[in-house]
């Protein structure tokens, strides 16, 4: 992405080399409409693909939750009260926070959820800016993340046991050596 005194130049709306979300892609999450920095990677959570939303922890001051309650009473957000989140600097809606819901919106409860539409994403590692709806924001569940470490941690207890064992072969050659010498 090019600058020209605090100005997009240029957009990459087409990136192949990233597709999911991965903790090494680190990026910010902009409104599609004033460029104004919405939330960033860290602090994503998942997203809820019914809904077309990124569902985030936190987000910046620039995002405002809406004093307003909507009730909804059709579609995927079927009976659940919500606000809507709102652009500080432009004042777009860019997504909705649920404050009651249905058991099958328990875990979108009290997160910000980001409509991907109204959204694109600077990706920091290859300084370009692509829309959000192009980009997959699910996470791995924790228990494939831990196996993963606890597989890793395994092969380098294998190495540093067979490290030991060759480092202990050779100190008994040594003290053979020695104690031939010595006599």
């Amino acid at each position: 992405m090019e600058f020209d005194e605090n100005l997009v130049v240029e957009r990459i709306d087409d990136l192949k080399t990233i597709t999911t979300l991965e903790p090494e892609h680190l990026m910010t999450l902009h409104c599609v409409q004033c460029n104004t920095v919405l939330a960033d990677s860290l602090g994503v959570c998942g997203e809820l693909k019914c809904m077309d939303c990124v569902m985030c922890m936190r987000v910046t001051n620039d995002v405002v939750v809406s004093g307003a309650l909507e009730s909804v009473h059709k579609g995927e957000m079927a009976n659940c009260i919500c606000s809507n989140l709102k652009c500080r600097s432009c004042n777009s809606v860019v997504g909705k926070r649920i404050h009651a819901a249905p058991s099958h919106l328990v875990a979108t409860r009290s997160v910000f959820l980001l409509n991907k539409a109204k959204m694109s994403c600077y990706i920091l590692d290859s300084s370009s800016m692509v829309k959000a709806s192009s980009l997959s924001f699910e996470l791995k569940p924790l228990q494939e993340t831990v196996d993963e470490v606890r597989q890793e941690c395994e092969q380098q207890l294998d190495l540093m046991a067979h490290t030991c064992s060759q480092l202990a072969d050779m100190s008994m050659n040594i003290s053979s050596r020695s104690k031939k010498w010595c006599s």
